[in-house]
């Protein structure tokens, strides 16, 4: 496995970003971020592009489209295995995406509070984060995913061993991780609107 190169980190959790993004950059991986991630990582010294100049497309939409491009799908999703996707990825400018570092809007949170309304509860709907983490989850031989800030000591414990690369074990149990996630995220946004009932 070779070493990761460039991650994308955006994340509603901030927990321990700061000092994971330091290990990262200190390991030379090119850092990817979007709106709070990254302005947090640049306040602190962190070096960071922001995706919107990586896919030469502005956000847009009241942040609605920021990370839902090719340059960023295809970079996690292409197998590095096929040289096929590798002949695809180098013809229309798609660079490898190693590591995805996402945790989705907090909807749960935002639907009980006193006062949130159907349109709060919808904006509250992250449909980029959950689009990035099946994309790296079902791509696990070459990406590494990670959802929770409790793991990054044992992403740091692994590329020091592994010479900047990840476990495949690894890898798969994180991906697992991701879909549990994503199951119960639906399952929350999906026992809302039934109990909420059609906006009249």
């Amino acid at each position: 496995m070779k070493r990761i190169s460039r991650a994308v980190l955006s994340v509603t959790d901030k927990s321990g970003l700061v000092e994971f993004a330091k290990f990262l950059a200190e390991h030379q991986v090119e850092i990817l971020s979007t709106g709070g991630t990254a302005k947090l990582l640049r306040e602190n010294g962190v070096p960071v592009m922001e995706v919107s100049d990586f896919t030469g497309f502005p956000e847009m939409l009241d942040g609605r489209v920021k990370t839902l491009h090719p340059k960023i799908h295809g970079g996690i999703l292409g197998r590095r295995d096929l040289a096929s996707h590798q002949e695809q990825m180098a013809a229309h400018g798609i660079k490898p995406i190693d590591l995805v570092v996402v945790n989705l809007y907090q909807f749960e949170k935002a639907v009980a509070k006193p006062g949130c309304t159907l349109d709060d509860a919808i904006e509250n709907i992250d449909i980029g984060g959950p689009t990035m983490l099946r994309a790296a989850a079902k791509n696990y031989q070459a990406v590494t995913v990670v959802v929770d800030p409790a793991d990054y000591p044992l992403i740091m414990s692994e590329m020091k061993l592994g010479k900047g690369a990840t476990n495949v074990a690894t890898r798969y149990n994180l991906a697992a991780k991701v879909f549990k996630l994503t199951h119960e995220y639906d399952g929350a946004i999906y026992r809302y609107l039934t109990e909420k009932g059609p906006a009249c």
